[in-house]
């Protein structure tokens, strides 16, 4: 089973990024963390948050094994770039290209499981009931009658309204 996280304009340079990547790719996942947090280099942080979203994604919504997890894939492409300008001399401006990354990550397992099927709709699918239309609205009502005293006890009234008698300090050009 793959889990698939993606993280978009990361605010560091792809050939940063790709230095930090490439010491991951191919690893177990465990292995990978303790990597990341030992680096010495800015873009680790990044990756490493989206590795343990990754993970996260795994373990909570596919119900896999984050010790049989490993990365298969890891890429990291250009994202957009910002364009700034830096005065130079004689009133010339330089260009300034802050570029940002994509960096997408695809996790699998070493040894493959039978869970196929996300928890959440297994979930979904144990917890339906049947329930008539009839019910939703009764219940609807009593929700409504049980608000009205309540905004009633605390005292909430309509919004002030700005009288038109009040003047600033500051007087304008055609003001006496």
């Amino acid at each position: 089973m793959q889990v698939t996280a993606k993280l978009k304009h990361y605010h560091s340079a792809p050939r940063k990024v790709r230095i930090v990547v490439d010491t991951i790719r191919g690893l177990n996942v465990v292995d990978a963390v303790s990597q990341l947090e030992n680096l010495n280099k800015r873009a680790a942080y990044g990756v490493l948050k989206l590795l343990n979203s990754a993970i996260a994604n795994a373990v909570n919504n596919f119900s896999l094994d984050k010790d049989n997890l490993y990365i298969k894939i890891i890429l990291v492409d250009q994202g957009m770039v910002y364009k700034r300008w830096m005065p130079k001399a004689h009133g010339s401006a330089g260009r300034i290209r802050k570029s940002t990354s994509h960096v997408t990550i695809v996790l699998d397992e070493r040894i493959p499981t039978d869970n196929k099927k996300k928890i959440k709709k297994q979930e979904k699918e144990d917890n339906k009931e049947d329930v008539d239309i009839l019910d939703i609205k009764e219940i609807k009502k009593e929700s409504v009658q049980k608000v009205k005293p309540v905004k009633e006890k605390i005292g909430i009234k309509k919004p002030l309204q700005k009288s038109k008698s009040i003047k600033s300090f500051v007087r304008k050009a055609g003001d006496k």
